[in-house]
């Protein structure tokens, strides 16, 4: 992916690493259009951060979905990235069927929202020069997290697909790649000043120099994810699943 030069759209990208990113694309030479479903926070990124456009957009509704894509490529003719940001990352406790209302929850905005963006925009961008497709899967798709089993199992299951996603569009010309963040700074299950998280800008930091350095990589990795990341091929599986428990 070119680190400059692009059209990106990027559902799920008002708050977090989303909008760090996306702030930080903008200012790397690309044209950038956040996605997300309150107006309000939308018209206020716009007005802070000239250049950055908006559209609205509920990933977990497939309507949404649909109309929102028609109108990125309507006034947005030329994106050529996608980057399926949007996620939640919510506890449960699987001794109770009170988890359920939240598994479907999570599987129906960490699964079905990407891959509902991604059938949405696969045929325009494989009609677009330098196109990607940018999946935002987890640490934790390696070794899970206890307290959060289906965000756990979604990353997973977007890990997956991305490695077949890759395979099939290879001939297409869209490329490709996996954004792995380990626990970050964010508001994301609270962890804003969480001890053991990275700080939201060193990330953003070592993702931009990521971009930049190896344009043609599959997966973006920081140096902390890589504990959870290779933790089974280095024979640390079970450790690392200890510590997690231990939190």
């Amino acid at each position: 992916m070119n680190i400059s030069g692009n059209t990106i759209f990027i559902p799920g990208g008002t708050s977090g690493i989303g909008l760090g990113l996306a702030l930080r694309l903008h200012a790397a030479g690309n044209r950038v259009i956040v996605g997300g479903r309150r107006t309000a926070l939308l018209e206020s990124i716009v007005a802070e951060n000239p250049g950055v456009e908006a559209v609205a957009i509920d990933t977990a509704d497939a309507e949404s979905v649909t109309r929102a894509t028609a109108e990125v490529i309507a006034r947005f003719p030329e994106t050529n990235v996608l980057v399926t940001m949007a996620g939640i990352m919510r506890p449960e406790d699987l001794r109770s069927a009170d988890f359920l209302a939240t598994a479907e929850a999570t599987v129906t905005t960490n699964l079905l929202g990407p891959i509902r963006l991604i059938a949405a925009f696969v045929e325009h961008l494989s009609s677009r020069a330098d196109a990607a497709i940018v999946t935002v899967s987890s640490g934790l798709a390696f070794v899970p997290l206890p307290v959060t089993p289906t965000y756990n199992a979604t990353k997973a299951a977007i890990h997956s697909f991305t490695e077949v996603l890759r395979l099939q569009l290879a001939e297409t010309g869209v490329q490709v790649l996996e954004l792995v963040p380990p626990a970050v700074q964010t508001a994301l299950m609270g962890q804003e000043d969480a001890p053991n998280a990275l700080p939201l800008e060193a990330f953003l930091d070592e993702v931009m120099q990521l971009l930049e350095a190896k344009p043609h990589a599959k997966e973006i990795l920081v140096e902390r994810v890589g504990f959870l990341r290779f933790a089974e091929a280095e024979g640390r599986y079970d450790e690392v699943l200890a510590i997690l428990g231990s939190h």
